[in-house]
C-alpha cells in the first residue's frame, strides 16, 4: 500500500490562519524597510500591525473546527518561522538603525536574534506550561514595549535615547530567556481588543508625527 502524499505547499495558503500571519509578516517586512532608510515611525507602526495580525491568527484558527491536524502543525511552524523574523530580526534591524549603523550595536543584534531563536526553539520543544502558561517573556511583547518606548524619544535627546532603546532591547533580551512564568495574553479576548486599540493609537500617533 503506497503512502498517501503530501498536500502542496501552496495548498496552505488556503487555510486563513496561514494569511492571516503572511499578513503579519507583510507589515514585518515594511517595518524592516523604514527602520533601514530611517523612517522610524512608520517602523513602529508597522511593527504594532505585525502583531495584531498574530494575534489574529490565533484567534481565527480556534474558531475554525474544520482544521485538519495537517494544518494545525503547519501553521504552528509557520508561526514559529515568522516570529523569529517579527519579533527578533525586526527590533535588532530598528536598534542597528538607530544607532547609524555602528558596528558596536551589532553585539545588541547578535544577542536580540539569537534570545529569541533560543525562545522560540525551546517552545517547539515544550510549549506552555501546565498552567497554560509561557516560560519566559513571549517575543510579541518585544515589539509592544519597544513601540511604547519611543513614546519617549521626542523628550529626551537622541544620544540619550539611544541608551535607553539599547538597555530596552538588552532587558527584553534577559526576560525573554528567564525561567518565570508569564501569561498567553494573546488568548483572552479582552487583552485582543485592547491590542487593537493600542494599534489605533499608536498608528494614529505616529502616523501624525509623520505627517
Amino acid at each position: 500500500m503506497t503512502e498517501p502524499h503530501p498536500p502542496s505547499i501552496l495548498s496552505f495558503l488556503r487555510d486563513p490562519p496561514n494569511l492571516c500571519s503572511l499578513a503579519g509578516l507583510a507589515c514585518t517586512v515594511g517595518a524592516i524597510h523604514f527602520s533601514i532608510i530611517g523612517a522610524y515611525y512608520a517602523a513602529l507602526i508597522g511593527m504594532v500591525w505585525a502583531v495584531a495580525f498574530d494575534w489574529a491568527d490565533g484567534l481565527i484558527a480556534r474558531r475554525l473546527h474544520r482544521r485538519t491536524g495537517d494544518h494545525k502543525v503547519y501553521g504552528g511552524q509557520l508561526d514559529l518561522l515568522i516570529d523569529i523574523v517579527s519579533y527578533g530580526v525586526a527590533p535588532a534591524v530598528l536598534l542597528l538603525s538607530y544607532g547609524q549603523f555602528a558596528p558596536i550595536f551589532l553585539v545588541g543584534v547578535f544577542i536580540m536574534i539569537a534570545t529569541s531563536a533560543l525562545r522560540l526553539s525551546y517552545f517547539s520543544t515544550y510549549g506552555l506550561s501546565q498552567e497554560g502558561k509561557y516560560t519566559g517573556l513571549a517575543l510579541d511583547n518585544n515589539s509592544l514595549v519597544i513601540v511604547f518606548v519611543f513614546l519617549l524619544e521626542g523628550f529626551v535627546t537622541t544620544a540619550a535615547f539611544t541608551i535607553i532603546l539599547s538597555v530596552t532591547c538588552l532587558c527584553l533580551s534577559v526576560l525573554n530567556v528567564s525561567q518565570f512564568n508569564t501569561n498567553k495574553l494573546s488568548g483572552n479576548p479582552n487583552n485582543v481588543y485592547t491590542l487593537a486599540a493600542y494599534c489605533i493609537a499608536v498608528t494614529t500617533f505616529f502616523g501624525w508625527k509623520l505627517a
